[in-house]
């Protein structure tokens, strides 16, 4: 399976990381990482793609891993289209006390606008 993994370096993408890595390592997908914007983070781009690569090295994965500029939800979009990935990874949404999910806005946006597949990793 062709896999692109959005993490904007929440602590819901990096666990979307970390849960994409292991099912890559187990079923063989090819798996992208697009490292993207996400105003909502404490970690800079830089400190992101370290620990990706990291992750990725650990598991003995050669995966792509490239920077992505502009609206974040719709170059994952736009990305996971024009390029025929099966399937886009994201992670994002907590549950409320009333047990609603609350989904950041580059996973609303993803989820609502993807004609490809989305795994929401929570």
């Amino acid at each position: 399976m062709k896999v692109l993994l959005g993490i904007g370096g929440s602590d819901d993408s990096l666990r979307a990381l970390e849960d994409t890595v292991e099912r890559a390592q187990a079923a063989g997908d090819d798996l992208t990482v697009a490292i993207v914007e996400n105003p909502r983070s404490d970690r800079s781009p830089a400190a992101v793609d370290d620990r990706v690569r990291t992750v990725l090295a650990d598991a003995g994965i050669d995966a792509d891993v490239r920077r992505v500029e502009g609206d974040a939800g719709s170059q994952l979009v736009a990305i996971a289209e024009d390029e025929d990935f099966d399937m886009i990874a994201i992670g994002g949404g907590q549950t409320s006390p009333m047990g609603k999910i609350n989904l950041g806005s580059i996973a609303q946006f993803v989820l609502l606008n993807s004609h490809v597949s989305v795994k929401l990793v929570r």
